[in-house]
């Protein structure tokens, strides 16, 4: 079943507003959010536009030194914990010191990701895309549950997708590709049509606890998460020209890593988006459904907005979970 609200609103806000000005009319003083890898590329972005609205933000991180040097800059109430995506151990630890806190958490965006890597696996021997973007951010969620419910006003959870959800649909028989060849772009399709799955699984089961969840396409950005591609393969998928500069094609389709954290930031906050929960945005929108004709870097998928693939992929995700 496709959710009711998966469609434009249309809001009117150009796809390239920096995320920052989504909030210049916005207060978040006294709320608490966190944003998965927040000191890089669109999730540094993100931090920033929260900070600078008044929200406290707490940022988990593999690497701690790279993160104080990049949220050097940032003004404002920046926390940094320690913790791994892919080590289940560290996820664990960092939902359970939040949430003995007496603190609420009111936005949670799963932020950080990786993209197209050589085939390796987690310690748990999960595929290490669907690990870290899909199981390592589930299990950080539910530990976090208890802090997400306390938000007075109610709490959202924003998931990072990716138009990469249209390359696949969830392999279903083998998510970790135990048994078939690895595709690092099929596994990476897979583990963004998870994400968008994740949210409207959650929203499904947390709304009457006030916790509304989104996935969010940000747009094309070049930020760190192509640190896997070379410039060959990105001239042939028409990103780059062959000195490694943005081709023509793709100035007009990129963005900056300001406009690209916005979609997050308008999921995260927007009163647009009031009584609505479980769709996959972009552009500072909801999405339109995609149809046969559709452009590949446009719209949705249904299979990765189908609530009963997305309690499918809860079920699956669990006994993963509890194997691990």
């Amino acid at each position: 079943m496709i959710n009711q609200d998966q469609h434009k609103i249309p809001t009117g806000t150009d796809p390239h507003t920096p995320a920052a000005d989504l909030l210049k009319d916005i207060d978040l003083s006294g709320k608490t959010a966190i944003v998965t890898g927040g000191y890089s590329g669109i999730g540094l972005e993100t931090t920033r536009a929260l900070a600078g609205a008044g929200a406290r933000v707490i940022i988990p991180a593999r690497d701690l030194g790279k993160a104080k040097s990049a949220l050097s800059s940032i003004q404002g109430q920046i926390e940094i914990a320690p913790m791994d995506l892919a080590d289940l151990s560290s996820v664990r630890k960092f939902a359970s010191d939040v949430t003995e806190g007496a603190a609420p958490v009111d936005i949670l965006i799963n932020n950080a990701g990786i993209m197209a890597c050589p085939l390796s696996r987690t310690a748990t021997g999960w595929e290490t895309q669907f690990g870290v973007n899909h199981l390592g951010h589930m299990v950080m969620t539910l530990g976090l549950l208890p802090a997400l419910r306390r938000a007075s006003s109610g709490a959202r959870l924003v998931c990072l997708s990716s138009t990469g959800h249209g390359i696949t649909d969830i392999h279903w028989d083998d998510p970790n590709f135990n048994s078939h060849d690895y595709d690092k772009w099929q596994a990476y399709g897979q583990s963004k049509t998870a994400n968008a799955l994740f949210a409207a699984g959650l929203d499904q089961r947390e709304k009457d606890n006030g916790i509304r969840a989104f996935a969010v396409h940000p747009g094309g950005i070049m930020t760190d998460l192509q640190r896997h591609l070379g410039n060959e393969e990105m001239v042939q998928l028409g990103w780059t020209d062959e000195s490694g500069n943005l081709s023509e094609r793709a100035k007009g389709m990129f963005k900056t890593p300001a406009a690209g954290a916005s979609t997050s930031i308008f999921a995260a906050t927007s009163p647009l988006l009031n009584g609505k929960g479980g769709v996959y945005c972009e552009d500072c929108d909801i999405a339109d459904l995609a149809d046969a004709d559709t452009a590949r870097y446009h719209k949705v998928r249904g299979y990765a907005v189908d609530t009963e693939a997305a309690d499918r992929l809860w079920t699956l995700s669990e006994k993963l979970i509890g194997d691990a």
